[in-house]
């Protein structure tokens, strides 16, 4: 299915300026920073570099965490026959990037990125100038369903089937904000044959070493973040149909590579397709 004209331009609301508190470490910038990318401030940097002291694995994890979408956008646009993504709290589109992996698939794909942090905005104004039609940035806040729904509903055709990405992003979201009824909203909106894409971080692998890594950046962070177990990972997919290998640590789902499977990041991915 090819992306509605003009899409990139059209389809996204005027954005109100916001100011942007460069002393507040944001968790997308601070990942920014561990992928190499520019798009990030001092605090975010030191932010980053504190928590990697206490887990150094955290930077090889952002990493596979990429792998991973790369492999898994891989897989929906040559092997599912998907042509349009939704790829909520997607962060900068700086390097490997969903539009990237799909289009390099099939050039005719629909991407619509979701994130509500002004950096991250800024920088995907910049970074996607030029990119192909059908290719948008919207700004609206994960737990935000029915906006994202709907101003996405502007570019992606939600009679036919959608990807919908959360990759790296629930453990944003605190218990009390109901992820689970938020992911459960977000399948329910898209129709049968769509898919759900997600990574989720867990303490399930050295589970001492991470907590110390989190809890620094929990001191710092705008955003809490909230690392959880298989069996509440495994609750994202409750009446979805898992692709195979079903939830597994990410690094392990269809790797690539020996390169790929050996990656030490300690968070659960899977892939799963509405009914």
């Amino acid at each position: 299915m090819a992306p509605r004209q003009d899409a990139r331009h059209d389809a996204q609301p005027e954005r109100a300026r916001r100011e942007i508190d460069t002393s507040v470490p944001h968790i997308a910038r601070v990942y920014d920073y561990w992928l190499g990318g520019t798009s990030n401030y001092e605090a975010d940097r030191q932010a980053a570099a504190r928590a990697a002291e206490a887990n150094p694995v955290f930077l090889q994890g952002v990493h596979g965490n990429r792998a991973f979408l790369g492999r898994v956008v891989r897989y929906l646009a040559a092997e599912a026959g998907i042509r349009q993504f939704l790829d909520i709290g997607s962060g900068i589109p700086d390097k490997g990037n969903t539009h990237q992996a799909a289009q390099a698939v099939a050039p005719d794909a629909a991407v619509v990125y979701v994130d509500d942090d002004p950096v991250v905005l800024d920088a995907a104004d910049r970074l996607l100038a030029g990119s192909p039609p059908g290719v948008a940035y919207l700004d609206a806040d994960a737990k935000d369903v029915t906006a994202i729904i709907g101003q996405a509903s502007r570019i992606l055709d939600f009679s036919q089937p959608v990807a919908v990405l959360m990759i790296a992003v629930l453990h944003c979201i605190p218990d009390e904000d109901n992820p689970w009824d938020v992911v459960a909203r977000l399948s329910g909106s898209v129709t049968p044959g769509s898919y759900l894409a997600l990574t989720h971080p867990s303490f399930d692998w050295n589970p001492g070493q991470a907590a110390a890594g989190v809890s620094r950046l929990n001191t710092v962070l705008a955003q809490r973040l909230t690392y959880r177990p298989r069996e509440q990972v495994l609750r994202f997919f409750d009446g979805l149909e898992l692709v195979p290998p079903g939830l597994v640590r990410a690094p392990e789902w269809r790797p690539d590579s020996a390169a790929d499977a050996a990656n030490p990041a300690g968070m659960w991915g899977g892939v799963a397709v509405t009914r």
